[in-house]
């Protein structure tokens, strides 16, 4: 163990648990309110899963934890004491974008990473055979696909011996089988190493994998908890096929399309019947358990619009986001 992750380890004992705490904390970015007295509290062991629409501050959040961005206001603080800066060789970051140097190799890439990192380690070597990128490793990372070049970034910064990981939408240009790769790794450096993960995202299936997810929207968190507890707070979920509903029949007058069916929220299931009595008889109408993806749009879509439909209504303030936001999820993909 090196002696950077010595001292995170010994952080990690006096800090009781918590590896990261951010309280109200605010950014502006040029005339734009990016994050709004955003409270993160991330505890010893725990993935955290940031989930949101594009443009709802993630990335901008997630920078500010890694002390890329200086927030305006608030704190952040690692293992009750470290400000992000004074941290860095406490935690290992993969933001997104493309990071790894597109004239070098694969592993000289992860050489660099492993040379550069306080508690850089070689374990990038047995990273890239889980990631299926031995064989490519010689290989200059121009020549990559964008899968490849991102499951180098991801070899690169997952090696660090380090107890937390700072993961900028980790699943991005990843394939199915090679998520659940990435899946299996997080939980393995979890449970076998007490590893704390804060990982941005707006895919569903990392909602897997999450002790607590956090929605993030237009700068503010609007929800906090664990995955099947949030699950079991949404409103009914009716799921219609064989015909399409009036939107306004549903919460915030908004139906979700997925596949060959539509899918909306009700104030209550009683509703199903009134919906089911002004569609063709041969139309498919029933209460459906939620699924990640209707937790994703609930909370990314619905329940962040109305809270800032409330607040435009209160305030004259420009408005936080002018970047455009991901369309609902429509597949667990």
């Amino acid at each position: 163990m090196s002696d950077t992750a010595e001292r995170a380890r010994k952080a990690q004992d006096r800090s009781a648990g918590s590896v990261l705490e951010a309280s109200a904390v605010e950014l502006t970015i040029g005339d734009q309110r990016v994050l709004e007295g955003v409270d993160l509290q991330i505890e010893s062991g725990e993935i955290v899963v940031l989930m949101g629409p594009n443009g709802a501050g993630k990335s901008v959040f997630l920078s500010c934890c890694a002390g890329a961005l200086r927030a305006d206001g608030g704190e952040i603080e690692f293992f009750d004491r470290y400000a992000p800066r004074v941290a860095r060789g406490l935690f290992s970051v993969a933001i997104q974008g493309d990071t790894a140097d597109p004239e070098l190799t694969g592993a000289e890439n992860c050489r660099f990473f492993e040379q550069l990192h306080p508690a850089g380690t070689d374990e990038w070597q047995t990273l890239a055979e889980r990631f299926e990128l031995t064989e490519d490793m010689d290989r200059t990372v121009g020549a990559y696909s964008g899968g490849m070049a991102r499951k180098v970034e991801l070899a690169s910064a997952l090696s660090a011996d380090v107890p937390l990981f700072l993961l900028d939408e980790p699943a991005a240009a990843l394939d199915l089988s090679m998520l659940r790769v990435l899946h299996d790794e997080l939980l393995r450096r979890r449970d076998e190493e007490g590893a704390s993960v804060l990982l941005t995202s707006h895919t569903p299936l990392d909602a897997q994998i999450a002790d607590r997810l956090v929605f993030l929207r237009n700068g503010r968190v609007y929800a906090d908890g664990p995955p099947e507890g949030l699950l079991d707070e949404l409103p009914p979920v009716l799921r219609v096929r064989g015909a399409v509903p009036d939107d306004e029949q549903f919460v915030g007058n908004r139906a979700f399309g997925r596949g060959d069916e539509v899918r909306g929220f009700l104030e209550q299931e009683t509703d199903a019947e009134a919906i089911e009595a002004e569609l063709p008889d041969d139309a498919l109408v029933e209460i459906d358990p939620p699924s990640f993806t209707d937790l994703f749009n609930y909370y990314a879509y619905l329940a962040g619009e109305e809270s800032q439909q409330s607040r435009e209504a209160t305030t004259t303030r420009s408005p936080e986001s002018t970047d455009g936001t991901a369309g609902p999820v429509g597949s667990e993909q």
